[in-house]
């Protein structure tokens, strides 16, 4: 049986309460045994591959160029695609399930995707559009993701 993929997206800069919601976020994935996908770069990406190394969990950067030097530093594999923001399908098609935190149109253009794909979204503080599950906090994205694996 393969492993859960669990995308985190959000915005390239955050500040430190979304860092921090982050980082919980990529230990919870770790956690429950599922390996973090993102776009590879810093902010919200970063801190959720951050919180996941720091508990022994995988990570996966799909960057938009052809660099694997302009990953963040916790990423264990890095997938460099000189797509521009169009790796963003990549992101999405290869996660099980998405974690939307805040960011912008990039993080928008995922959850569009994503939902595009059928692939279940949990938004946190992030974009409220219809067909996104909701969370409040952490609790709420556990909750929400052990709920996702029974089905």
């Amino acid at each position: 049986m393969r492993k859960k993929i669990i995308g985190v997206i959000g915005g390239r800069t955050c500040n430190k309460e979304v860092e921090q919601i982050a980082q919980k976020i990529g230990e919870l994935i770790a956690n429950v045994g599922a390996i973090l996908v993102c776009g590879g770069f810093g902010g919200v990406m970063e801190a959720a591959c951050k919180g996941a190394k720091a508990v022994k969990g995988e990570t996966l950067g799909i960057i938009s160029t052809y660099n694997k030097d302009n990953a963040n530093k916790y990423c264990d594999i890095v997938i460099p695609t000189g797509l521009g923001l169009a790796r963003n399908v990549l992101v999405v098609q290869t996660a099980d399930i998405i974690i939307a935190l805040p960011g912008q149109y990039g993080t928008l253009s995922e959850i569009a995707y994503a939902l595009q794909f059928s692939k279940p979204v949990i938004s946190f503080e992030s974009w409220d559009i219809k067909g996104v599950l909701k969370v409040k906090n952490i609790i709420e994205v556990e909750n929400k993701l052990k709920e996702l694996f029974k089905k």
